[in-house]
């Protein structure tokens, strides 16, 4: 059983409400079982904002997702998420995806989904199984996987990104979230001392201005004096002597 799981391109799917597995099904083998433990690691980070498919990469392995958007019904948004090899490209995984995104919505309606406890649409474990063999199968079911990976082709907004880069920037994110607060207080009081700072800059240059005003003065009256022989004479007294 190992062997053919280390072999086989689709390891673990599983559907997810918000961090809540709904469903999912795994091959056997230690391969498999590696697998699955991503999604407790990955489930967290996705964000149900807007609509997404991403491609995490992870070692030898791809974390494919495509995430719906949170909404009234389904607050938490879903996730229809499968891990593959590394090879297998992305192709194949994401028409998975789609499939399996097409049953599901199409089983469930949002009002169950919405108060589903753990593992509580259970039963659908077996279509990711069977449609996971269908997928792999490839010739035996052409019609389904051309028709999902058509769709895949026109798709746009793919991305990929290693996961130890997304860990890594969720813990930085919650390091700047717990300093939002000093920085914002910090941001006043800059302000605060800026105002002030121009405040005693312009009293500096208005101190400035005047020092020089009274210099010019003294200097022209210095000239003048001394063009008059003495700096003590008025300057009636310096036009007799001219």
């Amino acid at each position: 059983m190992s062997s053919s799981s280390s072999s086989a391109p689709l390891l673990y799917a599983c559907v997810a409400h918000g961090t809540t597995i709904l469903s999912e099904y795994s091959l056997s083998g230690t391969a498999s079982a590696n697998a699955s433990s991503l999604a407790s690691l990955i489930l967290p980070k996705i964000s149900h904002t807007s609509a997404q498919k991403l491609t995490y990469t992870h070692g030898q392995h791809n974390i494919h997702y495509i995430a719906n958007a949170s909404s009234q019904s389904i607050p938490s948004g879903l996730t229809f998420l499968v891990i593959s090899t590394a090879l297998v490209g992305r192709k194949l995984p994401f028409g998975y995806l789609l499939e399996i995104q097409r049953l599901f919505t199409s089983k469930y309606p949002a009002s169950t989904i919405a108060d589903a406890p753990p593992y509580g649409c259970a039963e659908f474990n077996s279509t990711l199984a069977a449609t996971m063999r269908q997928f792999e199968a490839g010739g035996e079911n052409e019609d389904v996987v051309a028709k999902a990976q058509r769709e895949i082709e026109s798709a746009r907004g793919i991305m990929t990104e290693n996961i130890e880069r997304v860990l890594e920037r969720g813990e930085r994110i919650d390091l700047l979230v717990d300093k939002t607060a000093g920085l914002q207080s910090g941001a006043m009081e800059f302000r605060v001392r800026s105002r002030g700072l121009r405040r005693r800059m312009w009293w500096k240059n208005t101190k400035l201005m005047i020092l020089l005003v009274f210099v010019v003065i003294f200097l022209v009256y210095l000239f003048v004096g001394m063009g008059c022989g003495l700096p003590g004479l008025s300057y009636s007294s310096c036009c007799w002597g001219w």
